[in-house]
This record gives structure tokens, C-alpha cells and sequence, in this order.
């Protein structure tokens, strides 16, 4: 049985995270954990105020975050219940938000956010400056779902570019949903030079996946990516090591927020 963890902030429910922790529970059972954390970071009052130049507010804990957290924790209870969820509440209220976030992925084997919702009072474009910390400083993977559009992943696409740091999230997700190995699965490389290590990934890659297939994209290798993923039915992206160093130029973060911001694909991203 894996733990999960699902993050609400404020009023921000996202049903398309818990209808993707559902499905899953639904071929394997799961614990079910609810963080409701408020809508805002009271340790950023500090970094903002004396950093940015910003200026200071009032970031005191107020009613209205007891009364959001109460109906989405209301909320969460009923969903499980009536899906016969094993799951547990942890009432964040008045925590450092994204410390609490760090900590609840110390102990899970997974958390799923919205790519849209998370935090989105924040402002700016997803991936925002909360979401890009905790794809960057989790202790577990993480999934990112879309509200808009979403349906769960039928077909799997594992993006590769020879560094550690790829090989390490193609072996972390097929060691957390092995009774996935049966979905259509491609294995992605852009560049123009040869792909490394060819013969090692793919004896790695099809010990996992029974269906798969290996594409490289070349002269415009971005280009040509993302447009035969807009063709893709149902994709969930394997990433690794969001802002972190050690992943190709392809497989950066901007390359990751683009897909976040454009194409409302889920995307599983893990780091060591």
C-alpha cells in the first residue's frame, strides 16, 4: 500500500488530484493524506518584506482560512468515504506552507498537486513561484494534474537524456506504478548527436515497460516534440530534477513550465 499525499491551499480543491489518487486506489488500495495548508506562506512575509522591497502585510491566520480549510477538509472526508479511501486529515493552518510540504514528502511515497490551482492567489503563470519551490525541494515524487481537460493517463512518455538525473525518474516511477508496465509507453531523446548509452537504456527500460518505443527528435527537436505531444491521447510525462542542474538544455525547467503552462499534460517529475 503506498502513503499519497494531496495539497489544498485556501479554497483551492482540486478535484482533478483526488480523481487521479482515486483511480489509483482503485487498482491498488491507498492511504489517502489531506494537507490543508492556508492560501499563503507566512514565512515569505519576512523573505518578501526585507528582500524584495515589497510591502509588509498583514499575514496574521483569520477566520476565513478556518472556514476554507473546514469546507475542503468536509469536502475531502465526504470523497473518501464514498469511495472507500483509507485516508487521514493534516490541518496545516498557521505552518511555514511549504516547510510543511517538505516534511509531508518526507514521509509519503507520492504527492499530487494542480498545476493550476496550487497556490494560484500567488499570481503570475504556473508554474508559480510556490510551485516551482516545491517541484524543486520535495523528498519524494510529485505529479502535477491539470483541471482542464483532464483524463487519467492512458499512455506513458519517459524523457531522456543520458544524465543521471532521468535514468533516476524513469526507475522511480516504474518502481511506484508497476501495474502500469502494460500502457503504451515511448521513450523520448531530443538532440542531434547519438543517443547515450542507447543499448544500456534500453535493456533498462524494457525490463519495465512491455509497450514500448523509442523516438528521437532532431534538428528542431523542440519543436517536433512538442508538437507530436499535442497529438498524444492521455500522456503522463516523466520528468527529472525540475530547476536542478545535471538535465540537458531539452529537459530543463523552462522546457518542463511550458508543458505545465500549454498543454495541460500531467507530468511526474522525481529527484534525488
Amino acid at each position: 500500500m503506498k502513503k499519497i499525499v494531496l495539497i489544498f491551499d485556501g479554497s483551492n480543491f482540486s478535484e482533478a488530484a483526488f480523481d487521479f489518487a482515486c483511480h489509483m486506489n482503485s487498482m491498488n488500495p491507498v492511504l489517502l493524506t489531506g494537507v490543508f495548508l492556508s492560501n499563503r506562506d507566512y514565512a515569505t512575509a519576512f523573505q518578501y518584506g526585507f528582500g524584495g522591497g515589497l510591502v509588509f502585510t498583514d499575514w496574521g491566520l483569520g477566520e476565513d482560512d478556518e472556514q476554507r480549510a473546514k469546507i475542503s477538509i468536509k469536502r475531502f472526508e465526504a470523497l473518501c468515504l464514498n469511495n472507500g479511501i483509507d485516508f487521514r486529515i493534516h490541518n496545516g493552518l498557521g505552518a511555514y506552507a511549504l516547510s510543511e510540504i517538505n516534511k509531508e514528502s518526507r514521509f509519503a511515497d507520492l504527492v499530487i498537486i494542480s498545476s493550476d490551482l496550487f497556490y494560484k492567489n500567488v499570481g503570475g503563470e504556473q508554474p508559480n513561484e510556490y510551485m516551482r519551490s516545491v517541484l524543486r525541494d520535495t523528498e519524494c515524487p510529485i505529479i502535477l494534474v491539470p483541471e482542464e481537460k483532464f483524463h487519467f493517463p492512458s499512455s506513458i512518455i519517459l524523457t531522456y537524456d543520458g544524465t543521471e538525473a532521468s535514468v533516476y525518474a524513469i526507475k522511480q516511477y516504474s518502481y511506484l506504478f508497476p501495474e502500469w508496465r502494460q500502457k503504451k509507453t515511448a521513450l523520448i531523446y531530443l538532440g542531434n548527436d547519438s543517443i547515450p548509452d542507447q543499448v544500456y537504456i534500453e535493456e533498462l527500460a524494457a525490463r519495465h515497460f512491455k509497450d514500448l518505443t523509442l523516438f528521437k527528435f532532431g534538428a528542431n527537436a523542440k519543436y517536433e516534440f512538442m508538437s507530436w505531444l499535442a497529438g498524444q491521447k492521455n500522456p503522463l510525462l516523466i520528468a527529472g530534477a525540475f530547476g536542478r542542474s545535471g538535465l540537458s538544455e531539452f529537459f530543463r525547467r523552462s522546457f518542463i513550465s511550458e508543458i505545465i503552462m500549454n498543454y495541460k499534460t500531467p507530468v511526474f517529475i522525481a529527484h534525488k
